[in-house]
């Protein structure tokens, strides 16, 4: 049994604290605010979390492992917890959307302890206290000796763990879907917004986009990713919320940079035009600031 600490238990890393205790594992719930309590309504019932909730970075324990499951934009808040959970040098396993996991950290991280996780899970919270899991937890990471701990971690619980020889692909197939995913936070409506014929073409722009700069990167990406991935969101469930929707109807920040904003910065670096998720962009930062 590991001692794990979740940093951020919002809708991912509540599903994560669930499972690692049905794995039989000891969580640590490091959170802003005290948790009256956890339940995960997984797709098999309702699993209450039972790990200890810390508070206060300074009277965090020493663990095995630290998961981080905060916002893309929240480095510096999820830093503060690093030194004393990472006492006896725990890796930390970066649970975050885009494809810039090691780089966020290495500031704060030796970059060899810093492993990448590409995290694909329909979850919502709808409370502080409360999580719907619509569906199983899939998690990619590089095939290596650490990345095969981090998969272990799972072993008797319903998360599909892997590791994986190409992980620079993984992370751009999941921007890929990411990415169509700002026109729900434009547009202030779930996934069902994407069905329409107009919203999927544009939806079918921004991940062309977003796969011309995952190939210019290294990524191995063909061209019918954006039917499929307009065709995931189009079998989803149409009231379905995506985390960037969910924060901006919650009046919180936005991933924009993570998931939109660095496909701009590394098609500028690439020469790659990327007018559509450009737009996307400027757009919701206008909107932050207003």
């Amino acid at each position: 049994m590991a001692r794990i600490a979740i940093i951020g238990v919002g809708a991912i890393g509540g599903v994560v604290a669930a499972l690692l205790e049905q794995a039989g594992h000891e969580v640590v719930l490091c959170t802003r605010r005290p948790l009256s309590g956890l339940v995960v309504e997984t797709p098999d019932g309702p699993v209450t979390v039972h790990g200890a909730n810390v508070v206060d970075p300074k009277a965090a324990p020493a663990v095995d492992w630290v998961l981080v499951a905060t916002k893309a934009y929240d480095v510096a808040g999820a830093a503060q917890w690093l030194e004393r959970l990472r006492a006896h040098g725990a890796p930390v396993a970066v649970l975050q959307n885009g494809v810039e996991h090691r780089e966020r950290f290495a500031t704060y991280v030796p970059m060899e302890s810093i492993l990448p996780v590409v995290v694909d899970c329909p979850a919502e919270r709808p409370s502080p206290e409360r999580i719907r899991q619509r569906g199983v937890m899939h998690l990619k990471v590089p095939e290596s000796e650490q990345g095969g701990a981090f998969v272990a971690l799972f072993a008797g619980s319903p998360a599909d763990a892997a590791t994986v020889p190409d992980f620079l692909t993984v992370a751009w197939k999941k921007l890929c879907y990411n990415a169509a995913g700002v026109l729900s936070a434009l547009a202030l409506q779930p996934s069902g917004l994407l069905r329409g014929e107009a919203m999927g073409d544009v939806a079918r722009q921004i991940v062309r986009e977003c796969i011309a700069v995952g190939r210019a990167e290294g990524a191995a990406l063909d061209d019918g990713i954006a039917e499929r991935v307009l065709a995931a969101y189009r079998s989803s469930p149409a009231d379905s919320i995506n985390s960037m929707l969910a924060d901006r109807l919650a009046g919180r920040p936005m991933e924009i940079d993570a998931r939109n904003g660095v496909i701009v910065r590394l098609g500028e670096k690439h020469g790659i035009p990327t007018p559509n998720n450009w737009m996307a962009v400027a757009l919701l930062e206008a909107m932050v600031r207003v």
